[in-house]
């Protein structure tokens, strides 16, 4: 028999052993943090206050912009009291929960931006029918499986890297809890349910990216037909914006969990780790409203109101 400590808490690690950089990595990622927080936030509030933006299209923002305030809400203030405190430590349940709450999340935003090529689909190319296809009905069950699917696979995910024990070292080199790294510390060579989530999160990935790009042909082929090119821009400036984000998102996204653990993370393994949880809840909110015409209006018209609550 082979003595084998198991492992009841972990330590993430930082970007630098340096305290000085530490303390700037923390307040960097805290400015970054509360920028990423306050835009998302300031979006579902004009969706919520602004009658004229009460539409199937915003009312997946709106979706879209919770899912980020949640996601970058996981790892992010950890990681930032971690290195404000030097304490790199966080236990066996909240490893676990992390886990859970980032792939949830990640996936239920995957499927929202599905759900929005879709409704920009019907929306262009049906629009004589879009109010009937894309009733509320439609609407909040289609965001209500986003989150129950991410859910469940998130649920996935963490009983299958959580159902080995991890023995030996407790150092996950990477500054959030996530699969690749939580399989290069598992004791076991044999963790077939995390496989097999893999494979299905694989499959639920190209379905989306499938659905998406079939939507954006059938959009373009539509939009070509537009005879002003004032027309032509407007589909597209709806579209082209939702294109960049699921790109970014997607590819950011796997090339973290999808690719093949190595014994140490490179220095571009982490970048893109940064970039798959604060990219995108900062992209977002920049795209959809520095871009658009509505959010705009809503913007000025919850400033005016404001100043004349101040001026009363």
């Amino acid at each position: 028999m082979v003595n084998v400590t198991f492992v009841t808490e972990f330590l993430l690690e930082g970007f630098s052993d340096v305290p000085e950089l530490q303390i700037l990595h923390g307040v960097l990622f805290l400015v970054i943090y509360l920028a990423a927080v306050m835009s998302n936030l300031l979006i579902i509030t004009l969706v919520i206050l602004d009658l004229q933006l009460h539409t199937p299209m915003y009312f997946f923002l709106k979706n879209l912009s919770s899912f980020d305030v949640f996601f970058v809400s996981v790892p992010i203030p950890k990681f930032i009291v971690n290195n404000l405190t030097h304490n790199y430590s966080i236990s066996f349940l909240g490893c676990a929960f992390q886990l859970f709450l980032m792939t949830s999340f990640s996936a239920g935003e995957a499927f929202v931006l599905t759900a929005m090529s879709y409704d920009r689909y019907i929306a262009i190319c049906y629009p004589l029918h879009y109010g009937v296809i894309m009733n509320a009905g439609t609407c909040v069950l289609m965001t209500s499986a986003s989150g129950v699917i991410g859910g469940l696979l998130g649920a996935l995910f963490t009983a299958g890297a959580f159902s080995k024990p991890f023995c030996g070292f407790n150092e996950i080199p990477q500054f959030f809890c996530d699969i690749p790294s939580l399989l290069r510390i598992s004791c076991s060579e044999s963790l077939v349910v995390v496989y097999a989530s893999i494979g299905i999160s694989m499959c639920l990935g190209v379905s989306c990216f499938t659905c998406i790009v079939i939507s954006y042909v059938y959009i373009l082929s539509n939009v070509l037909k537009i005879p002003t090119t004032k027309g032509q821009s407007k589909a597209l400036s709806t579209c082209l914006p939702h294109i960049t984000v699921f790109t970014v998102f997607i590819i950011t996204a796997a090339f973290v969990y999808l690719k093949p653990p190595s014994n140490t993370p490179s220095v571009i393994e982490k970048l893109l780790s940064v970039l798959y949880t604060m990219l995108p809840p900062i992209l977002n909110p920049a795209i959809y409203s520095l871009r658009n015409k509505d959010m705009k209006k809503a913007l000025m018209k919850l400033l005016s109101k404001m100043h004349t609550l101040n001026a009363v």
